[in-house]
């Protein structure tokens, strides 16, 4: 079959929408650290409709900060690609011009830099998930000791940590005589513009002084949070999507047709015109953030974990089986009276939402995918909400059944006694707790309670919180992830 390039789009099927303005004229403008599906999906997404809607020169350079296979499969279609959003009434397709090209941080540093240094780099955004800032995420402080911190203070001009690589690219600009770009971090970070800002000031501080000073003067770190849910594409979707566009595409991204993006506007040297295109153009994004990290990012922590040891493949499976829907709404429950809710917004109408965005039948979201790098999602998306409701004195049992059912998936093997394929950076260190304690429910919460860097110092004294987690662990060993959650009511 032909291969989607620029060569080849007169050939895509009718159905397609394809670019609607001249790629020949576009100019780079961004760059993008981390270029997942994700970021194909959102941020590449509304800066193609802002490209149709105003054209400028706002074209995005991916980098890829470890593995060549996002340029591989990018670089012969010629950056483009197909976004794939499948709705429950049927697909909707179209082909995404913003991209322009790919670089390998790894191959080329100098290159990257180089890319971030040249005066028409305006925006240099980010999703590199929460465990690639290298940071404490109980403290959001930087890890001075983290391997790829020591290497980019050692080698500045061959970095690999994204925070390095910002910095690099900040030294470079001043040292040329130009202003700072925007960092523009778009991962589950709680308040993650503040966040990025004092880990980039505090690693430019441990080389140079006054390049920290300069970055804390003039640079811009604006807040955000962004939603779509983009589960991992197939084989299958590949597969389809040639089908349905008549044309090769190695790099598809699949999609649900739901999208939002909460920006705080603060830039350095101007951004695309994303406001005219849905994007909300805020003074605060905290209360948007704050929202979405408890009620969606919880939520969808605790059924992947529970829904993978049920035997659910995916969120629309978990969630549409009706005892976990009904642990969703007890969570919901539990977290709503923690969040402010945001102006013009219902929580409980949001709730009723993500369970139907959920539930979509179109949208294979792999709970195993979810369930990656626990150890960092779980301080901001349910241990904040459970020391408030202790605060409150308010109970738990439905966010205390998320934690303990991700300390029987960190176990590592599932109710019929299958290996898990547990992905975390603490993996090895789950493992050897878990192999210590054995299915002994106690013995194992309290060991994997005993690890500050999740649940820091305060929680695992705390009986109103470990008691709960110990007997739905033990329930979870015993009688199987359905039977812990049905317990509920």
């Amino acid at each position: 079959m032909t291969r989607l390039s620029n060569a080849t789009l007169g050939q895509l099927s009718p159905a397609v929408r394809r670019p609607a303005y001249d790629r020949t004229a576009l100019k780079p403008g961004i760059v993008h650290l981390g270029l997942g599906a994700f970021a194909r999906g959102h941020l590449a997404d509304y800066t193609e409709d802002a490209l149709e809607r105003r054209f400028g020169a706002w074209g995005i350079t991916g980098a890829s900060l470890q593995r060549r296979d996002q340029r591989d499969r990018l670089k012969p279609q010629d950056g483009l690609y197909t976004l794939l959003k499948l709705a429950p009434t049927g697909p909707e397709l179209r082909v995404i011009g913003s991209v322009l090209d790919v670089l390998v941080a790894p191959e080329s540093p100098a290159a990257l830099i180089a890319r971030l240094a040249a005066p028409d780099t305006r925006i240099v955004s980010l999703t590199v998930t929460e465990k690639g800032y290298c940071h404490d995420p109980a403290t959001g402080k930087l890890k001075a000791d983290h391997p790829d911190i020591v290497h980019d203070l050692a080698k500045p001009q061959a970095p690999r940590s994204a925070v390095g690589i910002l910095v690099a690219g900040l030294k470079a600009r001043r040292d040329a005589g130009l202003g700072p770009f925007t960092a523009l971090c778009c991962d589950n970070l709680p308040a993650n513009g503040h966040v990025l800002r004092g880990l980039v000031r505090d690693f430019a501080a441990l080389q140079d002084d006054t390049l920290a000073t300069w970055i804390e003067a003039n640079g811009a770190f604006p807040a955000t949070m962004v939603d779509r849910i983009v589960p991992a594409t197939t084989d299958a979707d590949i597969a389809e999507v040639a089908r349905l566009t008549g044309l090769e595409d190695a790099a598809p991204v699949i999609g649900e047709p739901f999208r939002q993006w909460a920006i705080e506007d603060i830039f350095a040297a101007g951004r695309p015109d994303w406001h005219e295109v849905g994007a909300q153009m805020v003074t605060d994004v905290a209360p948007f953030e704050f929202m979405k990290l408890r009620m969606l990012n919880g939520a969808h922590s605790s059924l992947a974990y529970l829904g993978y040891l049920a035997g659910h493949e995916t969120v629309a499976e978990a969630s549409g089986d009706a005892i976990l829907a009904r642990f969703l709404e007890g969570l919901w429950a539990e977290i709503i009276p923690t969040v402010p809710a945001p102006q013009g917004v219902v929580l409980a109408d949001y709730a009723r939402a993500l369970l139907a965005r959920f539930q979509n039948p179109a949208i294979r979201h792999r709970t195993w995918q979810i369930a990656m790098d626990g150890s960092q999602k779980l301080p901001q998306r349910l241990l904040g909400t459970i020391r408030e409701r202790l605060k409150a004195g308010a109970p738990i049992d439905h966010l205390a059944l998320g934690v303990a059912a991700w300390m029987r998936y960190v176990s590592g093997t599932d109710e019929k006694g299958a290996a898990i394929d547990v992905r975390d950076p603490l993996a090895a260190e789950f493992r050897r707790r878990a192999d210590a304690a054995g299915r002994h429910a106690q013995a194992l919460s309290e060991s994997l309670l005993g690890i500050e860097a999740i649940f820091g110092a305060d929680l695992p004294g705390e009986q109103r919180f470990t008691k709960p987690v110990s007997a739905h662990l033990a329930a979870l060993f015993d009688k199987g992830a359905k039977a812990a959650a049905a317990s509920l009511g």
